[in-house]
């Protein structure tokens, strides 16, 4: 996981991130890392529209993410 996050802030990639709160509550989130720190990430969270930290032991799943292309009829 830590690779994906290393790649995606040296190339400046979005990530789909699967996370999980504090409380329970998981999230699914597109982000885009701006630093990496021991135990947490501060990402800049398309969903919310602000910087925000994850803890990395709370993150869930974490994969480039890929804008679905509109169906494209072939003759």
């Amino acid at each position: 996981m830590n690779g994906v996050l290393r790649r995606a802030l040296e190339e400046k990639q979005q990530l789909e991130l699967i996370y999980m709160a504090d409380k329970g509550k998981i999230s699914q989130r597109v982000i885009r890392v701006v630093s990496i720190k021991k135990e947490k990430i501060l990402a800049y969270c398309y969903t919310r529209k602000t910087v925000r930290s994850f803890k990395l032991a709370n993150i869930l799943s974490v994969t480039p993410y890929k804008k679905w292309e509109k169906y494209k009829k072939t003759p």
